[in-house]
């Protein structure tokens, strides 16, 4: 099978009216791999408990979970962080080892904050989290693209319409460039130039790429890149 296999990091979330914690992918993002030439598999916790992290995280597992962690890895020709309210330690560890080691990785909304934070960025609560925390599959704002971006190559257009479900921005990402930026002045894409594809963005195209071939793109060039 000539077909990439793509890793999705899964998250920790509280199941209902129970403490215990179990892990999850979500429907639209494995769905957007298999859609668009690829094969997925979930890269999974390796502690036993849950690290919730914020822009402190740290790298704390043991060596085994190390090494347990980075045998998933090696599996995978890319990696996608996925979104969600939780941030797991593990997720900032992942994306780190993805940078050092040019491993593709495309991290969506919370994803890219852990992109980010791998590398010394730090994130803020947005002051008006109550315009850009909207339905799933809305398009709620456009965003401004720099031409000179891998971005910009992929979807070949300088502006286009987003969906927006965050709470957070980026503050500083010393590592990474800003590429594309909402009308409230937040960073919606971010990049490693020097990196075969490094990229968060702060919109879902999980959501939108059945309907929207600039989002389906995303997701066929990170697959592209992955396979080759």
């Amino acid at each position: 099978m000539d077909k990439p296999i793509i890793g999705i990091v899964s998250k920790h979330y509280a199941t209902y009216k129970s403490n215990k914690i179990d892990t999850f992918i979500r429907d639209e993002v494995k769905q957007a791999i298999f859609d668009n030439g690829g094969v997925a598999i979930g890269i999974l916790p390796t502690e036993s408990n849950v690290n919730y992290s914020g822009d402190n995280w740290k790298d704390s597992l043991s060596k085994e979970e190390k090494e347990n962690l980075i045998a998933q890895l090696k599996l995978c020709n890319g990696i996608i962080l996925q979104g969600g309210t939780e941030n797991d330690n593990y997720e900032s560890i992942i994306a780190k080892y993805c940078y050092d080691n040019d491993i593709p990785i495309l991290g969506i909304c919370a994803g890219q904050n852990n992109i980010v934070r791998s590398l010394n960025g730090t994130t803020y609560k947005i002051p008006n989290p109550e315009k850009h925390d909207k339905p799933w599959d809305e398009y709620v704002h456009s965003i401004k693209i720099d031409e000179n971006s891998k971005f910009y190559h992929i979807v070949k257009t300088k502006e286009m319409m987003v969906n927006s479900r965050h709470k957070r921005a980026i503050e500083n990402c010393p590592m990474l460039d800003k590429v594309a930026f909402c009308e409230d002045g937040y960073p919606d894409v971010v990049e490693a130039k020097n990196k075969k594809f490094y990229i968060g963005v702060r919109f879902h195209p999980e959501s939108l790429y059945k309907k929207d071939q600039k989002m389906k793109k995303i997701f066929k060039e990170f697959i592209n890149i992955c396979k080759n």
